[in-house]
Formats: structure tokens, C-alpha cells, sequence
């Protein structure tokens, strides 16, 4: 059974830097596309990034304008969502999510072509 467990979520003040971890447990990571998606109080779920099987990345420019970064470690079977200069909009709960039917860098990005889900994490930035 394949398992997402997300860590690394907390309170920041604004400006500072979060790094976001998701240890994959009951599958390799080899071949799997990973994402993160955040979900604000009363907001639907949003595209943050993503990771191709190839190690191919995209991001949402809208949210994170070039302030996260998506990166893998496959002797650890975890993924990082590292976090910088964020700001109260930044407020979610951050969800890694897991694709194993090999889809392409640009489907990653719709939460629909997931098969796994974490069970997220929460990352609050204060003014």
C-alpha cells in the first residue's frame, strides 16, 4: 500500500523559509510523478508543482512566482517542496500527491492524474 506522509509544515513570519518533505513509503519513487497542491479556507485545491519521472519540473508562476522549488531524493524516497520569502497569502494546507501511470510534466499539474494523496500539512505565515 502506497503511502504519503508529509512533514515540515509550521507558523513563519513573513519573509522567512519553509522546506516541505514527503516520504513515499510502500513504492519506489523511480517512475513516479510527484506534485504539490495547497488548499486555502474556502478555496479550492491549487497546483504549487510538480516532478516528472524524469526529473523534469513545472510550477504554478501564478502562486510562487519563482520562490519554491521542487526537488528529489531518491536514496531517501522523498520529495522536498522548499519554500522561500513566503507570505501570509501563502497560507494552506500543502499537499504532496503521487502519479504512477507515467503522465506527462503538464498533466501533473491537474490534481485529477494523481493516484496517491497525502494527508497534508499545514503552513501558516504571519504578517
Amino acid at each position: 500500500q502506497v503511502q504519503l506522509i508529509e512533514s515540515g509544515g509550521g507558523l513563519v513570519q513573513a519573509g522567512e523559509s519553509l522546506e516541505l518533505s514527503c516520504l513515499i513509503s510502500g513504492r519506489n519513487l523511480q517512475g513516479l510523478g510527484m506534485g504539490w497542491f495547497r488548499q486555502a479556507p474556502g478555496k479550492e485545491r491549487e497546483f504549487v508543482a510538480a516532478m516528472h519521472w524524469t526529473g523534469e519540473t513545472t510550477y504554478s508562476e501564478e502562486s510562487v512566482k519563482g520562490r519554491f522549488t521542487i526537488s528529489r531524493d531518491m536514496a531517501k524516497n522523498t520529495v522536498y517542496l522548499r519554500m522561500n520569502n513566503l507570505a501570509p497569502e501563502d497560507t494552506a494546507v500543502f499537499y504532496c500527491a503521487a502519479d504512477d501511470d507515467y503522465g506527462s510534466t503538464w498533466s501533473l499539474r491537474q490534481p485529477r492524474e494523481y493516484d496517491y494523496w497525502g494527508q497534508g500539512t499545514q503552513v501558516s505565515v504571519s504578517a
